[in-house]
């Protein structure tokens, strides 16, 4: 559904284009989430409200939704295994968010191009 597009492929690129934000943030100060922890809630947030907004979704089509967001987290922490147990740095928190976000509106299209079509 999303995971083979191009338009994911373009997010990843984004994110590895931004990886300089994750380095040596190992004794960062934060609120003590950590990098792992905020891209699950940020994406569980953005992807309740992908369901919400489309009420027309099957039961199977929200499973489809949920495992393809499985697959991104997965993805996630291959690219950023090295500091998924790190705490958070404000800028991070930041940039998962747009992350999570960028996410959202490639769900919203392709469920508005694919599958309410």
């Amino acid at each position: 559904m999303v995971t083979d597009t191009e338009g994911y492929v373009h997010i990843i690129e984004y994110l590895t284009e931004h990886l300089s934000l994750f380095e040596n943030s190992a004794d960062a100060t934060s609120n003590g989430k950590t990098v792992m922890a905020v891209i699950e809630n940020e994406l569980s947030e953005q992807i309740i409200s992908v369901c919400s907004q489309n009420e027309a979704l099957s039961f199977n089509q929200r499973n489809t939704v949920i495992r393809e967001v499985d697959s991104i987290v997965y993805d996630l922490q291959e690219i950023l295994s090295g500091v998924v147990n790190n705490n958070v740095t404000p800028e991070q928190n930041m940039f998962i968010k747009e992350f999570a976000l960028l996410i959202k509106n490639l769900f919203d299209t392709e469920i508005h191009t694919h599958l309410l079509a």
